[in-house]
Parts: structure tokens; sequence; C-alpha cells
């Protein structure tokens, strides 16, 4: 079950974002006068399809939801009317051609942008401070000298006042020379400066995978500690079938006392497929339970689980937490500086890779994105929108990429095409394409091993 939801919810992003980004080329190609033959969405056979009334252009919905194209007049691709000749894609001036390959990747950005200040203006911004929980003894952030309740104030110079700011603040500075100058304060005492300089490449690039670096530096932000309470139960799984409810709070499991929520996880995790002695409370009752975990495999570890989630509110101090409400043009502004941040990072993220500063183990494919789409959606339409406000961005930027095949790699021919004065030769196009499509079957064989280690170890 839990398979075919990731599934659904991978082929419902899919499809959204591919058509959003189908449909930034096809308005901007109508617009500039060029002549569209089909926009179809998916690829195969047709399952529904029509044609519209203006220009005769042809809509398809077709049953592999993983792609999607628009269709443009060519001469490359056969006879073209003499009439219709001032239309054909080739005859349109490099520029024209260049703002039509930008318009897909550009609608990707647009819908990131409208779908995250449609967040930030209904939700509003919450920054948590970035206060040092635990440092592990003899890390690396434990010889720099981080002690657990220092608060960070900034990194090389430059402000943070939220954990997200440290975590991707860390990921550009060990992505680049490793020299991270953190500025912190212990309550009551002023501020220091402790400096965490990650000389080893090898070490440097360990501290960019796939968790967040605060990770390897062998420290965590401090965090309340969440009530043993259930919140939502999924239909159908081993909580639900036991009859325990949102709102139980879990006193026992075989015995042992539950004082956290974290507790609860240690206690079912490393039991897959086993049957727990369950003690919950429920209003002033309290009853025991018998319920066998599901089994399942996440990073490569067989784990139990009883599909239940933790309670959506807990509370952090007042001190600790900034909430700002936005209007419309804040939450837009918001947005729009936010997408800016995380496409300029990853850009140069992505760079760094190529120079081997960063792990290739980032690379997801269709397993983890699949796996990220079913839990996004899990936790909620906020959640799964968030997830697609990511991926759109991801999507855009990818096909920025300088690849042949890709819309980047087609606006660098239109660009070369424009100041030589001239198409480029058949020979050319043809080992720009063949040197692309092998550059995307390597980019995908990295991705998927990526998902086979992440699930099977």
């Amino acid at each position: 079950m839990t398979a075919l939801w990731y599934l659904l919810w991978f082929l419902i992003a899919v499809s959204l974002l591919v058509t959003v980004h189908e449909f930034g080329h096809y308005w901007v190609a109508r617009r500039l006068g060029f002549k569209v033959l089909r926009f179809s969405v998916g690829f195969g056979k047709p399952i529904f399809s029509w044609r519209g009334k203006r220009d005769q252009i042809e809509y398809w919905i077709c049953p592999i939801p993983l792609g999607g194209y628009v269709k443009m007049l060519d001469e490359r691709e056969g006879p073209v009317p003499p009439q219709e000749l001032s239309r054909s894609f080739t005859r349109q001036h490099p520029l024209k051609r260049i703002l039509v390959l930008l318009a897909g990747p550009g609608s990707n950005f647009l819908f990131a942008i409208a779908a995250l200040s449609v967040i930030l203006w209904t939700s509003g911004i919450t920054r948590y401070l970035p206060v040092i929980g635990t440092v592990l003894p003899g890390s690396i952030a434990a010889r720099a000298g981080i002690q657990p309740g220092d608060r960070v104030l900034a990194i090389n110079g430059r402000p943070v006042d939220s954990e997200r700011q440290v975590v991707l603040r860390l990921l550009d500075v060990m992505s680049g020379n490793g020299d991270a100058r953190l500025t912190v304060q212990a309550r009551g005492s002023a501020p220091r400066i402790v400096n965490l300089d990650v000389r080893n490449p090898a070490e440097r690039r360990a501290l960019t995978g796939p968790k967040d670096p605060l990770h390897g530096l062998g420290m965590h932000f401090w965090e309340p500690v969440i009530p043993p309470v259930l919140g939502k139960v999924l239909p159908g799984g081993p909580a639900a079938r036991a009859g325990l409810r949102a709102g139980d709070r879990i006193v026992a499991i075989d015995g042992r006392k539950m004082s956290s929520f974290a507790a609860l996880v240690a206690a079912v995790s490393p039991n897959p497929g086993k049957t727990l002695a369950i003690t919950y409370r429920r209003g002033a009752r309290e009853r025991t339970v018998n319920v066998t975990t599901a089994r399942v495999t996440v990073a490569g570890r067989v784990i139990g689980r009883i599909d239940a989630e933790q309670p959506l509110y807990f509370h952090y101090p007042s001190g600790m937490v900034r909430t700002a409400r936005l209007g419309p043009l804040g939450a837009v502004r918001g947005a729009v500086q936010r997408i800016w941040t995380l496409t300029v990072l990853q850009t140069r993220l992505l760079w760094r890779m190529v120079l081997g500063r960063v792990s290739i183990k980032n690379i997801g494919g269709p397993l983890t994105i699949a796996e990220d789409a079913g839990q996004s959606a899990s936790a909620g339409a906020g959640s799964f929108t968030e997830f697609l406000v990511l991926i759109s961005m991801e999507l855009g930027l990818l096909n920025l990429l300088p690849i042949p095949v890709l819309d980047g790699g087609q606006i660098v021919i239109q660009a070369i095409e424009w100041v030589k004065g001239a198409p480029l030769s058949e020979r050319a196009q043809i080992i720009g394409q063949q040197v692309g499509i092998a550059l995307l079957i390597l980019l995908m064989g990295v991705a998927v091993f990526n998902d086979i280690v992440r699930q099977f170890g």
C-alpha cells in the first residue's frame, strides 16, 4: 500500500510540473507567432484528444504520465506548406527561439514562486532560533569549542537568524573551502568566535551528503521533548487496526515506560514484524493492546512502524520562535527572495559537484522523489505544496543546464547560430545530441544507483 501511495503522488507531481513546463513553451510560442501543431501531456497514444478551433492545434492526454511535449512546425521534420513557412520554428529569429526555450524552465520558477507565495501568505514565516542542543564528544564541533546552549549569531560575519539559514550557510561553506567562522553566544555570556576548519577535502565532501552538515560536524539543534502522544493515525495501519486513535498517549511498550515520542520510535523501529504490547491512555482510562508492526525499508534498513505520526503541535519556548505574518506583496517578495537564494546555492553546488567537491550521493532518482512525494502528501496539503515548490525549482534549473538535449543546451545552440549568422552543421548537432544523451544516461545511472543504495544498502 505504501509503494502504491508513493507512486500515486509521484505521478501527480510529475504530471503537474511537466504540464507547467510545457505550457510555458506553448504559451510563449503562440504569442510569438510560432505554429504549434500539438500539445501533449504524457507519452504514448492519446487516451483523450481534441482539436482546437483556433489554428487547429491537437491537444493530447496520453497514458504514460512521465513527460510531455509541444510539437511545432519544423522544416527538419517534413515538408512545410509555402504559406506556413514564416511560422516554422527554423524560420524564426534566434532570439524568439531562445525566448520559447526559456519559457519552460521559467514557468517552473514562476510556479514555485506562486505556490510559495500562497504558503507564506496563509502561514507566514516561522523561524526557529539556531540554538545548539547536543554536541557529540570528539566531533569537529566539540573540538572547535561549540557547547550545548550556544546560539549561532553569524557565519563568516554574515548574521543568521534561523536553523534553516545555518544549515544552508554551512552547506555552502563546507562545499567550498571548509573554513566556517561561527559567532556564538551562550545564555548570559558575551559572544565569542569559534572556527570550524575542515581542511581535508574528503571530509568536506562527506559533509555535503544527503544529511545536513550539522550531522557530520557532530552537533544538533535544540528541540523540545515531544510527548508520546499519537498524531495522525494512518487508516489500515497497525495502530489503526489495533484500535489506537489520534490523541492517545502511549504509556508503555512491552512494559517499558515512554517519556517522549522519540522513545516510542526507538522502541518500535528495531522490531519490524513483531507483536508489541502497547499500553495507552485515552481520557482517564488505560488499556493495553497487541500491535504487530509493519516491516518498512528506509535507507536500506528494515524497520518497524505502527503507521502513526507524531503530534503536529508541540511547543517551543516563546523566546526561541519568531513568527511573522505577511500580506500578499510581502509573501511574493519573500517567495522571490527564497527561490533566488536556493537557486543560486543549487547552481553553486552543481558546479562544485562537477569539480568533485560535493558528494554525488545528493543526486536522487525516481525512487527518492516518489518517497518524498508520498511522505509529503501524507503530512498534508501544505507539506506536499512545499515539495512541489522545491521540485519545480529543481526541474527549472536542471533544464537550464547546457546539455544539448535539454532546453539549456538548445539555448546555447541558438545563441551560437545568432552570433554565427548561420545554423550549426548537421554533424555538429548530431554529435551534440549524442553527447547530451550520454550525459543524461550517466546522470540517471548515478541517480538510480543512489536510489538502490538508499533502499537496499
